[in-house]
């Protein structure tokens, strides 16, 4: 059995849509499930004219691991689906394709799909998803850490499907994190033996269109986790060599689409991206005062 499990707040915009597209899939013997952070809208009574099985929790009670762990033990599935509100699946069949690697493999731990861009994208947004998400699916596995560093326990839980018994075997989703939950038991996989499966022709649609201050903000909370979380670098490889090869992409990029005029900004947004890392590496050097306002986070 297949569960869907997608944490919600203020959702209107998205859900029905999202559920919709859901009840579309090609898929049989799926339940999903809605964690709500009690949210102000009609997200609540959305989900459940949609018949799925809803959760709701205070919130500030909510947390990118423990909440979407709390799911997972909730859930009926051996295989765990999660999407986050903004993400819509393209065609019928994107679930089954995301979760096709686990029948041939049982060393597969966890797969994500290819998110592409909106249609309102920014030629940045636009970029990340092109160098996240490529048009060919790869696996990965714990020998793979020399050839591509960090960036083999890159994952996103925007559209990501887990094998439940391999999660529950590296302790579910860690809590307390800012971000990159994802990153944490995709890394703690590898560890344990498991691979990382990217499923291409998998894909939804799901962009953002970052202003420079939350570029900033962004890369300060990668910052520090990746600092909290010191061993996924010892053990895969520093940041900083990625963020260097996603700058020149990025450049050649505009130069090729003839956005010259852009250049300059993407200049200024690396350069703010590096200044937030950095940061959040000198977290515990900081006030907590100025902590939250450099965070995406206030608490």
């Amino acid at each position: 059995m297949i569960s869907i499990i997608i944490p919600t707040y203020n959702a209107v915009p998205y859900l029905a849509i999202l559920l919709e597209a859901l009840e579309q899939q090609i898929l049989t013997d799926a339940e999903v499930v809605v964690i709500d952070s009690s949210s102000l809208d009609n997200t609540v009574e959305i989900a459940r004219s949609h018949g799925v099985r809803t959760l709701s929790i205070p919130k500030h009670e909510f947390d990118h691991g423990l909440t979407r762990t709390m799911g997972a033990q909730q859930a009926q599935g051996e295989i765990l689906v999660y999407l986050t509100q903004d993400a819509l699946p393209i065609g019928r069949n994107a679930l089954v394709k995301l979760i096709e690697p686990f029948g041939d493999d049982r060393q597969v731990g966890v797969t994500f799909g290819r998110q592409l861009s909106r249609a309102d994208a920014t030629p940045f947004g636009q970029h990340l998803r092109l160098f996240n998400y490529p048009a060919i699916s790869y696996r990965r596995s714990l020998s793979d850490c020399a050839g591509h560093g960090i960036r083999a326990a890159f994952c996103s839980n925007s559209f990501a499907a887990y094998r439940k018994s391999a999660l529950e075997e590296v302790g579910w989703f860690k809590g307390g994190l800012l971000m990159g939950e994802d990153m944490h038991a995709c890394a703690t996989m590898l560890l344990k033996g498991y691979k990382v499966a990217y499923a291409a022709d998998a894909t939804v649609l799901h962009s953002h269109n970052y202003a420079i201050a939350q570029e900033f903000k962004r890369y300060f909370d990668m910052g520090v986790f990746l600092q909290k979380e010191r061993w996924i670098l010892d053990t895969f490889g520093k940041a900083e060599g990625e963020g260097l090869r996603f700058v020149r992409s990025e450049l050649a990029y505009l130069w090729d689409q003839g956005l010259y005029h852009l250049i300059p900004a993407s200049i200024a947004r690396a350069g703010a991206k590096w200044l937030g890392y950095r940061l959040g590496h000198m977290y515990t050097s900081l006030p907590r005062s100025l902590m939250k306002r450099l965070s995406m986070h206030s608490t």
